[in-house]
Order: structure tokens, then C-alpha cells, then sequence
């Protein structure tokens, strides 16, 4: 049984890595900045966990800041796409002005709740 799974996440693992490598470079570009903004937020708790979470409003506002901006680089993703029949008459400058505006109304709230 054990084989069985181990082929079945390796079988996964090479549709990802294809399905991955036929996206186009700004798709790429937008995963790569969600990664980062994961990986910021898991540091984030990381750092708590190991330090302590004195002002904890600090830490709240951080990783909720990480989040939200994940959040909304998944929202840009789909609203770019191409193969996303949904959005196919929203121009690619509309959705990235639509992300930008969303972004400073997070980060106003953030700094707002940072108080």
C-alpha cells in the first residue's frame, strides 16, 4: 500500500510541476509573490511561537497583513487568467488596479488597528 501512495504523490507532483510549467510568466510572477507572502506569515508565527507575542496586536496585524495580501494575489490569479472564462472581458490594467486599491484599504485597516 505504501508504494501505491508513493507512486500517486509522485504521479501528483509531475501534473503540478507540468500544469505549472505550461503557465504563462505573469501567472508565475503572481504565485511566486503568494509564496512569499505565505512563507512571510509563517515566520511570523514562527517567531512568536519561539519569542512570544508581547504586543499581540503587532503580530495579529502582521500575519493578517500577509493573509489578506495572499488573498488578494489568488483574487489577481484568477482575474488574469486567460483560460478564466468568467473575467474574459475584465482588462488585465483593471484587475491590477482593482488589487492595488484592495491593498491599501487592507494595509489603511492594519495600520488603523495597529492604533
Amino acid at each position: 500500500m505504501a508504494r501505491s501512495t508513493s507512486k500517486d504523490a509522485q504521479d501528483l507532483f509531475r501534473a503540478l510541476w507540468s500544469s505549472y510549467s505550461a503557465a504563462p510568466t505573469n501567472l508565475k510572477i503572481i504565485d511566486l509573490y503568494v509564496i512569499f507572502a505565505v512563507f512571510t506569515a509563517l515566520i511570523q508565527v514562527a517567531y512568536v511561537a519561539l519569542v512570544g507575542s508581547f504586543p499581540f496586536n503587532s503580530f495579529l496585524s502582521g500575519v493578517l497583513s500577509c493573509v489578506g495580501t495572499a488573498v488578494l494575489a489568488v483574487c489577481l490569479r484568477i482575474q488574469v487568467n486567460k483560460e478564466n472564462k468568467e473575467f474574459k472581458d475584465l482588462a488585465p490594467e483593471r484587475a491590477f488596479a482593482d488589487f492595488v486599491l484592495c491593498n491599501v484599504v487592507l494595509h489603511l485597516v492594519i495600520m488603523n488597528f495597529l492604533g
